[in-house]
C-alpha cells in the first residue's frame, strides 16, 4: 500500500530536518512527503547552502502565500498531488515518537474505518495544565467511534485531528473531501460526514507523536474563538451535538488528575485557562453580531476573514 505524507509549513526551522528524517526512519516508508509551504522565502532560508533536494528525493515542496492558504483549501490542493491509496496528515510541529507511527496508523484503517488518528503526547517542557489536556483528549486506549455512539458521546464522536491522521484515499473521494475555505476543524468536519455516510473514526493509541503547546490565556481565548466560528459556520455538522458537556468532564478529569498528583493548588490556574477557552468559544460561536474590528482582533487567521466577504458585521 502507498502512502504520501502531507505537512502544510510556516516559517519552518531546524526542526523540520528532524522530522524528515524521522519520517524516513519509519517501518513503512512514504512514497512521498508533500509540503505545503506558505511563504517561499523563509523556506529558501532554512535550506540555503544545502542540498536538499539530493538529501531529501522523495520530499516535494509547493509554495503558495500566506493570503492563498486555507485549512480546508491548502489541504485538499495537496491531496491533489498524491498518488497513494492513504496519505497522511501531519503538521510541522508533530514529531514521530518512534518509527512505527506510519505501520499502525495505516493498520488502524481497517474494516469501514476511513480516517485514523494518532496519539499526542505531550512533551517533556509542558505544563501540568497542558500534560492532562493531552491526557484527555488522547488516551492510552485505542477505539473505533461510528454512527452508533453519537448518542453516549456526543460531539467527541466527531473527534479526529490533522496534527496526525491517515486517511482512505479511496473514501476521500467518495465523500468529497476536505471542506474547502474553513477556518478551523476541516478534521472534524471531515470525521463528522463520515460518520454519517456509516464509516468509522479510529482513534490509535499505538501510534504516537509528541506534540503540544505552552499557550497563553489569550492565545488559547484566540484559537478558541476560531473554533467557534469553525462551529457557527457549520450547523449542519456542529448543530444537533454540543461542545459544553465534553468542556464538563475535562474540568472533572482535571480535578482528579491534580488531586491524585496531589497539586490542587495548580487548578484554579486551570480553571482561569478553562474560562478564557470558554469565552473565546463563546464570542466565535457569535462572530456574526460582533463588529469586524473585533472580529479580526480575536482571530488568529485575519487572511480568512479578508476571503470571507459573505459575512455581515454589524
Amino acid at each position: 500500500m502507498k502512502i504520501d505524507v502531507i505537512i502544510p509549513i510556516y516559517k519552518p526551522g531546524p526542526e523540520l530536518f528532524t522530522l524528515l528524517d524521522k519520517l524516513e526512519a519509519q517501518s513503512v516508508r512514504a512514497e512521498n512527503i508533500i509540503l505545503m509551504n506558505t511563504g517561499k522565502k523563509y523556506f529558501e532560508a532554512l535550506i540555503e547552502g544545502m542540498a536538499f533536494a539530493d538529501k531529501y528525493p522523495n520530499v516535494k515542496v509547493y509554495h503558495l502565500t500566506k493570503k492563498e492558504f486555507d485549512h480546508g483549501t491548502t489541504r485538499r490542493q495537496a491531496v491533489g498531488y498524491c498518488q497513494g491509496e492513504v496519505f497522511v496528515m501531519m503538521t510541522q510541529d508533530a514529531m514521530p515518537a518512534d518509527p512505527f507511527l506510519l505501520e499502525r496508523l495505516v493498520e488502524g484503517l481497517s474494516g469501514t474505518v476511513a480516517v485514523a488518528y494518532a496519539r499526542q503526547l505531550a512533551g517533556s517542557d509542558s505544563s501540568e495544565l497542558e500534560k492532562v489536556s493531552r491526557m484527555f483528549n488522547y488516551p492510552e486506549h485505542s477505539q473505533v467511534k461510528t454512527k452508533a455512539d453519537l448518542k453516549n458521546m456526543g460531539i467527541k464522536t466527531f473527534f479526529c485531528s490533522n496534527v496526525c491522521a491517515a486517511y482512505r484515499r479511496d473514501v476521500y473521494e467518495e465523500l468529497g473531501g476536505f471542506v474547502g475555505h474553513t477556518i478551523f476543524n476541516e478534521d472534524m468536519i471531515y470525521a463528522a460526514g463520515a460518520i454519517r455516510a456509516n464509516y468509522g473514526v479510529a482513534y490509535v493509541a499505538k501510534a504516537r507523536v509528541v506534540h503540544s503547546h505552552n499557550y497563553t490565556n489569550i492565545c488559547q481565548l484566540r484559537r478558541n474563538f476560531d473554533l467557534g466560528v469553525s462551529q457557527a459556520q457549520h450547523p449542519e455538522v456542529f448543530g444537533a451535538v454540543t461542545s459544553e458537556a465534553e468542556g464538563k468532564r475535562f474540568v472533572k478529569a482535571a480535578w482528579g488528575y491534580f488531586k491524585k498528583g496531589r497539586q490542587l493548588y495548580k487548578f484554579p490556574g486551570f480553571c482561569l485557562q478553562c474560562g478564557f477557552k470558554y469565552a473565546g468559544y463563546l464570542l466565535g460561536k457569535h462572530y456574526d453580531r460582533l463588529p469586524r474590528s473585533l472580529v479580526l482582533r480575536l482571530t488568529t487567521n485575519k487572511e480568512y476573514w479578508e476571503r470571507h466577504e459573505k459575512d455581515t458585521y454589524t
